[in-house]
């Protein structure tokens, strides 16, 4: 039998054996197919940094330079002898540079010295992530929120957390209850809360191709698993911004 956890609505990963006989391949197209996560933290190796970035690019660049002479593209030509190059960087400095904790944002906070005792709604930020299943991009907006007990952050080190970890192979719920428990930790309140609307291209572009659907995910903490709390925040989200 293999074990497999989910990561089931609740946010509460269940176990679930399946049966060995069935087809390996199959069955991780299954758990893929159906965006099931397998752990609520990034699956990665404990020595996932012991290799320098430049070396990572040239391994990367080599496996990427691979797969398009299997697809039969010619290497020689302008346009394309670059990308190997370019997807490695790309990989490694930009789409998942999440992974790497020396790159986390320091997340500067401060005394409500003005005792600001309402909600704080940081909402639209812009959110560009990878869905770990295919690495297709996942599109779409964070609206995050917190209730201070004494602790305030600057606003743009919210959208740094944001970009952090959507800058790794990801899957939307986890995402979602990685700002809030950064957020959490940073402001020492359990009061935060955060939505996240988003396209998955691997929805909207392969498989059933629905191109107008999208993906929403919430955590709420504290104060905002009350019902009028969480009423409050998410009326703040629908409120037009126009300058």
């Amino acid at each position: 039998m293999i074990l497999i956890n989910y990561l089931c609505p609740s946010n509460k990963l269940l176990q679930k054996e399946h049966v060995s006989m069935i087809n390996n391949d199959d069955f991780q197209d299954e758990i893929g197919d159906n965006h099931i996560a397998s752990s609520a933290t990034n699956p990665v190796r404990n020595d996932a940094f012991d290799l320098p970035d430049d070396k990572k690019i040239e391994l990367i660049k080599k496996d990427v330079e691979n797969i398009l002479q299997t697809l039969g593209m010619d290497l020689t030509d302008d346009s394309i002898k670059g990308t190997p190059n370019r997807v490695a960087k790309m990989f490694v400095k930009e789409l998942f540079g999440g992974l790497n904790p020396s790159k986390k944002p320091n997340p500067s906070t401060f005394e409500n010295n003005y005792k600001y005792g309402e909600m704080l709604v940081e909402k639209n930020i812009t959110l560009y992530s990878t869905c770990e299943h295919h690495l297709l991009p996942i599109i779409g907006r964070a609206h995050v929120a917190y209730i201070s007990s004494g602790k305030v952050i600057g606003l743009s080190k919210i959208n740094r957390i944001v970009d952090y970890y959507a800058k790794r192979p990801q899957v939307q719920e986890r995402l979602t209850m990685q700002i809030v428990q950064e957020l959490q930790k940073a402001l020492n309140t359990p009061d935060v809360a955060c939505v996240i609307d988003a396209k998955h291209l691997c929805v909207n572009s392969r498989g059933i191709r629905d191109i107008e659907s999208s993906t929403v995910t919430s955590e709420f903490g504290g104060k905002f698993k009350e019902e009028q709390t969480r009423r409050e925040f998410l009326a703040y989200i629908k409120l037009e911004t126009k300058f």
